[in-house]
């Protein structure tokens, strides 16, 4: 019998708990990393070493494989239109990356199909984001980079013009957008097929610290229904409208006055959904390989009523390891993934998933396990 092979363009994390996802159900992976010690490198079996700017490395990568898949949105779009010409089947295609590649090239899209969005516009110097400024209702607003950015960066609040000079430094245009008044950020993950089946996790509320995702709460707490509703119907239809197969994260804002708007897409495995792996039926993970190989989707549903999700993040503590002892015995339901990586202060090395029917202890368990792992909490 055989059994498809998955090409995964990108060695992180997401890359990492993909396979791991397929590895219950036979599939073969053949992974394009950066180099040999990337998170997913270090347990796939076949590994091609190599840059997926370059698109003869990517002609060579795609041979064998009966699909292409992503761990990030960096492939040039015009590469990924050639390996679709000569025959590769790639998902999600091209003509809905493009969205997640370009924030100005999503805007306008979203725009184009009535979908709730910050007031924005791609903006050419410091003076004319003044101009946005009085646009929107004034000071500060948002710059982003419209490609390159993610967990924070190329994303700066400016309050005058004289802070606006930086995002224009990066060489490609800078989109403008008002800043939002938010009572908190919202997810909304959603996995399609290529024949239109489509399944809907239930709505989380991602906290941030300093740009980076921190806590993950599921289902959101206090959210009302309709609402709830709304914002997984918005991302069923937004992956309709682009033609996304796979898995996509639609990142809202919940407003102050009630309304839902779109803040970022994802179009792959997301931080906001790494709670599935423990806390849902069918994983993020596992729904993305069914998603791209077109077999029927699994149930999203929670297992939980509460999954909390934490990211461990690199400290002064280097010997993780040394931490589990204490983990473990402390909570025995507790769920740790950690990523191979070298921890340095700051960088995403792994997360912990806890769950249970008291929201507060589900926080406190994912909170101290997290804190413990980077060794800000001691005792």
């Amino acid at each position: 019998m055989t059994f498809p092979v998955v090409g995964m363009v990108g060695g992180g994390q997401l890359a990492r708990m993909t396979h791991e996802a397929g590895i219950p159900l036979g599939l073969k992976f053949k992974l394009l990393s950066d180099t040999p010690q990337d998170s997913a490198a270090q347990v796939v079996s076949d590994v091609v070493v190599g840059d997926y700017r370059d698109l003869d490395t990517l002609v060579e990568f795609a041979r064998g494989c009966d699909v292409i898949t992503f761990d990030h949105e960096h492939v040039p779009i015009e590469h990924l239109r050639a390996l679709e010409a000569s025959g590769v089947v790639v998902r999600p295609g091209p003509d809905a990356l493009r969205h997640a590649q370009d924030k100005g090239v999503m805007r306008a899209r979203l725009t184009e199909i009535g979908v709730p969005c910050p007031l924005h516009r791609i903006v050419a110097d410091p003076a004319d984001v003044t101009a946005f400024a009085e646009e929107a209702g004034g000071f500060p607003v948002v710059l982003k980079t419209v490609r390159g950015g993610y967990d924070g960066k190329g994303v700066w609040v400016v309050h005058e013009e004289a802070d606006a000079e930086a995002p224009f430094k990066a060489g490609v245009p800078v989109l403008a957008e008002e800043k939002v008044a938010f009572r908190r950020e919202l997810a909304a993950n959603i996995v399609r097929s290529p024949h239109g089946q489509a399944v809907a996790y239930p709505v989380v509320e991602s906290q941030q610290v300093n740009g980076v995702c921190d806590t993950v709460i599921a289902p959101a707490p206090d959210l009302d229904p309709e609402l709830a509703g709304q914002a997984q119907e918005l991302a069923l239809r937004i992956a309709k409208e682009l033609g996304v197969v796979g898995h996509l994260a639609v990142e809202l804002f919940e407003t102050t006055d009630g309304r839902i708007l779109v803040n970022e897409l994802a179009m792959r495995p997301h931080n906001s959904g790494h709670w599935t792996q423990d806390g849902a039926i069918t994983s993020q993970f596992a729904n993305h390989v069914r998603a791209v190989l077109d077999l029927p989707l699994g149930d999203p549903r929670p297992r939980a009523p509460w999954t909390v999700m934490c990211n461990v993040l690199g400290g002064d503590y280097p010997d993780m390891y040394a931490a589990y002892l204490h983990c473990m015995a402390r909570d025995p339901q507790l769920k740790i993934h950690m990523y191979g990586k070298d921890v340095k202060p700051g960088r995403k090395v792994g997360h912990v998933n806890t769950y249970g029917d008291d929201l507060d202890d589900a926080l406190e368990r994912a909170r101290h396990a997290a804190g413990y792992l980077r060794g800000t909490i001691t005792e």
